[in-house]
């Protein structure tokens, strides 16, 4: 091959890449669940796909979707047993969808916080089989094709994988309810409104903590409508009057960025159905955080 053929070559491996791009972090981020990782694995496939021989690839795309797909299942093969000695809670780590709120995909699913943080439960094979049908649209056959199973089994995967969240979780109300809950959820805590806390909190509801081992945050979930408001309301003194609130979008929801003294401390997600908020997802972490925040100022 000559010079210029391989520099041709190479500008178009480098286009086909750059325009699979975002559906390759999309895929990568619902299944692996941390954007610091989806990024590892999308700049491991970049490399593969350089050292690959391109002759032979009809379907750029295709092909880069199914390397990352198995990159990211034996990713969290790995990491199941990292996250099992996390100390506390363990979320997902947030994105700011405000630029793409689909995330590289076909359609939004998967990517709800809440739904990252069932998808945990699943198997990594599951767990990839469910995000490539719901969210990305792609058929059983391409699904088989990729896990290394048959379409019979593909089928099977996902079904799974659906019955298994929907017993797990009521429907969501739209953003707009959303949001209006949040924010009478916002008021309440703040001044440690406990009849207010009781009215828009579901008896089961349980509120999660990911502070990756820092002081202050709990280590352990908080279950039940009694203790959770009775927590919240014991927390507001401590925790609310210095600091500053900032609305966002995470995972295609409106979240609450909180801030003290110019530094982010916590973001506040919630899971909520028709009956109230199910679960409040409190991200503490600044390894999480971080990336966050530095999204949003980019």
């Amino acid at each position: 091959m000559r010079a210029g053929d391989h520099a041709d070559s190479l500008d178009r491996a480098t286009q086909e890449f750059v325009a699979a791009r975002p559906q390759l972090f999309g895929i990568a981020y619902r299944v692996v669940g941390s954007a610091v990782e989806a990024e590892d694995i999308v700049q491991e496939v970049w490399v593969r796909w350089q050292r690959t021989d391109r002759t032979g690839v009809h379907e750029p795309t295709a092909f880069l979707a199914t390397v990352t797909t198995r990159l990211a299942i034996n990713f969290t093969q790995s990491a199941r047993v990292r996250r099992e000695s996390y100390v506390g809670p363990w979320l997902p780590e947030p994105v700011n969808t405000s630029a793409d709120p689909q995330l590289g995909a076909e359609r939004s699913a998967a990517l709800d916080l809440a739904v990252l943080f069932l998808l945990e439960k699943l198997n990594p094979v599951e767990r990839a089989a469910y995000v490539l049908r719901e969210a990305f649209d792609y058929t059983y056959r391409q699904i088989a094709d990729i896990v290394e199973t048959s379409e019979a089994n593909a089928r099977q995967l996902v079904s799974r994988s659906r019955k298994r969240l929907a017993a797990e979780r009521r429907e969501p109300v739209g953003s707009a309810e959303h949001r209006r809950f949040l924010e009478v959820f916002l008021a309440a805590a703040r001044h440690g409104d406990l009849s207010v806390l009781e009215k828009v909190l579901t008896e089961d509801v349980v509120s999660y903590t990911d502070g990756g081992g820092m002081r202050g945050a709990s280590k352990i979930p908080v279950s039940g409508l009694p203790h959770v408001s009775r927590y919240l309301v014991a927390f507001a003194p401590r925790f609310w009057p210095q600091a500053q609130v900032r609305w966002v979008e995470a995972n295609g929801r409106p979240a609450v960025l909180v801030s003290a003294s110019g530094t982010a401390v916590a973001l506040l997600t919630a899971d909520i159905s028709a009956r109230g908020i199910e679960r409040l997802l409190w991200v503490m972490s600044p390894a999480k955080l971080a990336p966050f925040v530095a999204s949003l100022d980019g």
